[in-house]
């Protein structure tokens, strides 16, 4: 499990939480998907790349959130999580994979 990369855990859990939340309309049960997926994220960012990586991961993670709803008008719904999963995968690839234990391991398999 550690050799798993987080960029597409990070990415992936803000499209299924929204379309968890969605598809059910219940709003926290697309929150429960977000917590655990950033919470796994944030902690394997500790683990491998400290505490000041995971904390500006999550910053950006929480930041993407926020600004899904900001340019939701702009962008439609879909648009906007889309655009924001990009960022955030990017962001967890380049501050946390790239050099990490994960992608070695994936690497070299």
């Amino acid at each position: 499990m550690d050799s798993l990369p987080t960029w597409p855990v990070a990415a992936g859990s803000l499209a299924l939480g929204f379309a968890v939340a969605q598809a059910t309309g219940v709003r926290p049960l697309g929150g429960v998907v977000l917590v655990a997926g950033a919470g796994w994220c944030a902690l394997r960012w500790r683990d491998e790349r400290g505490v000041a990586v995971a904390a500006a991961l999550l910053a950006i993670y929480l930041g993407a959130f926020v600004a899904s709803h900001l340019i939701a008008d702009t962008l439609g719904t879909w648009g906007a999580v889309a655009l924001v999963c990009a960022l955030v995968g990017l962001a967890a690839w380049a501050l946390a994979d790239r050099t990490s234990g994960a992608v070695r391991a994936t690497m070299s398999a």
